[in-house]
C-alpha cells in the first residue's frame, strides 16, 4: 500500500431497511466526505508500522504449505483492472449480493456509494487491496450472507450517528490481514502467520473465511467501543490484538474453532 493521500467517507445512519487434509484444495444513509486517508496513509498507523528487526524468526514450510502460500501469494499480486471482464463480472456479483432488487446502472454509478464506497467508481478504492479485496466482499457475501447484510445495514448494536462506510473497510481489512500474516514474505516470520499457514493448507478459502471473522469481529469492537468514524483506526488496532490472541489459543485446531466465528451468522 502506497502513501497517497485521499479523502475517506463516513456514513451517517439515517434508518435501516432491510475435511481437513495435508494439501491445499485445489436502510438508507447519507455519504459524506472527509479529508483523511482511509487507504493508504490512514491505514498506515493501523497495520503498516510493524516493529522491523535485522533477525526476525521464520519457520520451514512443508511442499504443501509453499504451494498454498504461493497460491494466496499470486491471488495477493492481482490488482483489480477495471478493463478485464472477469473483474467487472465480480463486482456486479457483488452489487447484486448487496441489492438483489435495485439494478446496477452502471459500473461507474453514484449507487456504490450506498455500499460505502468513497466515490462513484469503486476501482479506485481496491489500489490498497487488489482484487483479492474484491473476492473477499464476494465470498463474505455468499457464505455468511445474513452476517453480510446485518453489516452492510449496520443491523445490530447501537450504532454511531457516524458509521464506518462499509465496502472501504472491507479493503482496509483485507489490507490489514496481509500484513499481520506477513503474507509477502517467502515464509511466515511471525508464529501467528507460521500457525495460519497451517490451516491455510488444510482448508484454500482459510485467508477468505479469516477475512469474514475477522470483519464480524472488527464491528463487534466497534460497538463494544461505543466508537465513530474517528476511531476507526483505533478500533483496526484492536480487532488485530484480539485476533492474534486468538490464533494463538492453544486448542485451535481450524479457523471454526476461533471463539470469534461464534459471532458470524449465514
Amino acid at each position: 500500500m502506497d502513501d497517497r493521500g485521499g479523502s475517506f467517507v463516513a456514513v451517517r445512519r439515517i434508518s435501516q431497511s432491510f475435511e481437513r487434509g495435508n494439501t491445499c484444495h485445489s436502510t438508507s444513509a447519507e455519504v459524506v466526505s472527509g479529508s483523511t486517508a482511509w487507504l493508504g496513509r490512514g491505514l498506515s498507523c493501523v497495520c503498516a508500522q510493524s516493529r522491523e528487526c535485522d533477525a526476525r524468526p521464520s519457520f520451514d514450510l512443508t511442499p504443501s504449505q509453499e504451494e498454498c502460500l504461493q497460491r494466496l501469494q499470486n491471488r495477493i499480486e492481482i490488482a483489480y483492472d477495471s478493463s478485464i471482464p472477469e473483474h467487472q463480472e465480480a463486482l456486479r456479483a457483488l452489487w447484486n449480493a448487496a441489492f438483489p432488487e435495485e439494478e446496477l446502472r452502471g459500473l461507474i454509478s453514484e449507487q456504490w456509494k450506498e455500499m460505502g464506497w468513497q466515490g462513484k467508481d469503486p476501482s479506485t478504492d481496491f489500489r490498497g487491496g487488489g482484487f483479492i479485496s474484491l473476492e473477499n466482499l464476494l465470498f463474505f457475501a455468499r457464505n455468511f450472507p445474513k452476517s453480510f447484510k446485518d453489516l452492510l445495514w449496520k443491523q445490530e448494536g447501537d450504532r454511531s450517528v457516524w458509521e464506518y462506510p462499509f465496502a472501504v473497510a472491507g479493503v482496509n481489512i483485507t489490507f490489514m490481514l496481509i500484513q499481520m500474516l506477513d503474507l509477502e514474505a517467502v515464509k511466515p516470520r511471525t508464529i501467528v502467520g507460521a500457525v495460519f499457514l497451517k490451516f491455510l493448507s488444510e482448508n484454500e478459502t482459510a485467508f477468505d473465511l479469516l477475512y469474514c471473522i475477522t470483519f464480524k469481529l472488527m464491528d463487534h469492537q466497534w460497538l463494544a467501543m461505543r466508537a465513530s468514524y474517528m476511531d476507526f483506526n483505533t478500533v483496526m488496532k484492536a480487532t488485530r490484538r484480539q485476533l492474534e490472541r486468538e490464533l494463538l489459543l492453544e486448542d485451535i485446531t481450524r479457523l471454526e474453532d476461533l471463539p470469534s466465528y461464534s459471532l458470524l451468522a449465514r
